[in-house]
């Protein structure tokens, strides 16, 4: 793998949009819906290791964002904002939706515990294109 034509900021601004996003997401947005479907309470959520659950989270949502600027970039191509846009939603939903549904199948978790889980990624994998493509 070439990464000589990757773009190092965009890549790190993706991968902290994934905070933000999730942030949103699993906060406002679906936060108490997620909570009650993990049977997660304030409680579980404050004696977490926070500390190793976000830089574990940051290293991953790195590996993902630097993934999608390898595959925008692939080919000696300048992608435009629609196709990383484009890219990052079909990724999303057709690979990480796609297989956490079977995931969530086989573990017998509710449609909207898979809603809320991988409707995130299709949302950051979609942004992360849009960002990896503008910068």
């Amino acid at each position: 793998m070439d990464f000589s034509s990757i773009n190092w900021l965009a890549v790190v601004v993706a991968s902290v949009s994934a905070f933000i996003v999730g942030g949103l997401w699993y906060g406002p947005l679906f936060g108490k819906a997620w909570m009650a479907e993990m049977g997660f309470t304030e409680d579980d959520l404050k004696n977490a290791n926070m500390a190793k659950i976000y830089g574990t989270a940051f290293v991953l949502e790195f590996i993902i964002a630097l993934q999608l600027a390898y595959f925008l970039g692939h080919g000696n191509t300048d992608p435009s904002v629609g196709q990383g846009a484009a890219y990052g939603l079909h990724i999303g939903l057709f690979f990480i939706a796609a297989a956490m549904g079977v995931n969530a199948l086989f573990s017998r978790t509710s449609l909207k515990l898979w809603f809320i889980n991988a409707f995130y990624f299709v949302i950051l994998l979609t942004l992360m294109g849009v960002i990896l493509t503008v910068m």
